[in-house]
Order: C-alpha cells, then structure tokens, then sequence
C-alpha cells in the first residue's frame, strides 16, 4: 500500500476511523448472535479494535497536543469498509467483508511502519499490529467458512447457528 502522498494527521485520521468503525461493527454483530462461542470472538475483536485506537488516540494527543479529534466521515487513506446491513446480507458475506478489512488494514500498517523507520518502538508497535490484523482475519475466515456450511444447508440448531 501506497501511503507516501499521505501527511501524518491523515494516517492517525485514517487508523482512528478504521479502528473505531472496526469495533462498531463487531460489537453490534456480537449483539445479533446466539452463538455464545461466536459473541465472545466478536466481543474479542471489538475490545482488540478499541486497544487499537486507544493506542492511536494517545499518539494523536502527543503528536497534535491542543488538536481536537473528529474523525472524518470517510477515510482518508482508502480502506475497504464492512456494510452491515443484517437485513440483505448474509453474515458469511460481512465476514468476508472484515476479511477484506483486516488484510487491507495490516497493508496500512505495515505501510505506517516504514514511516517510522528511525523510531524503533512505534515502528516495532506498528509491524505488531500488523501481524494482529492477520490474526484477526484468519479468526474470521474460520468462522466464516463455519458460516458458509450452515448458510448452504439451512440449519439452525441453538447452539450451533451464528447468525440472528
């Protein structure tokens, strides 16, 4: 990813937005489904998000001292974004989605990184979170191939169906 044309206050933008949006959508995905086991990965991977702009958050008031934060409306950098629309979609399809995001998002970081060459612990933080991202998506391809299974042959067993 290609992220040299972008200032710093764009890249914090971009992390804040992806992070934020990230932990909205698997928080109300938990919310939606029966499947204990599933609700807690998907709580999981909100909090990890929330950890994520947390770190971001604090870097922004370090880096922007006195800078208010308003995360923009789209991102900045361009990242693929999870449509939840619960109603038209299959969850197999906004897991794909989050796939999507998650591999794009290790991409950013991975790119953020080498912006911080000189900076041995922030570039370090950054390739880490990189490698988080990837473990975040291969969460999600394993649910999602369970969710495929299910979503072909209909069935709905308590505690075996995932979705609402």
């Amino acid at each position: 990813m290609n992220i040299e044309n972008y200032n710093k206050k764009d890249l914090f933008l971009t992390a804040l937005k992806s992070e934020n949006d990230s932990k909205i959508v698997y928080h109300s995905l938990a919310q939606t489904v029966k499947n204990f086991m599933l609700k807690d990965k998907l709580e999981f991977l909100a909090a990890e998000e929330q950890k994520h702009y947390d770190f971001f958050k604090q870097r922004w008031d370090e880096a922007f001292p006195g800078v208010e934060l308003v995360l923009p409306d789209e991102n900045l950098v361009p990242l693929p974004e999870i449509e939840l629309d619960l109603e038209d979609i299959r969850f197999s399809e906004i897991f794909q989605q989050a796939m999507d995001a998650e591999k794009a998002a290790s991409e950013f970081y991975k790119s953020l990184a080498q912006r911080f060459e000189n900076q041995t612990k922030m570039h370090n933080t950054l390739m880490y979170f990189a490698d988080m991202e990837i473990e975040h998506f291969k969460i999600l391809e394993n649910e999602k191939e369970s969710m495929e299974r299910y979503e072909e042959s209909d069935v709905y067993w308590p505690m075996t169906h995932v979705g609402p």
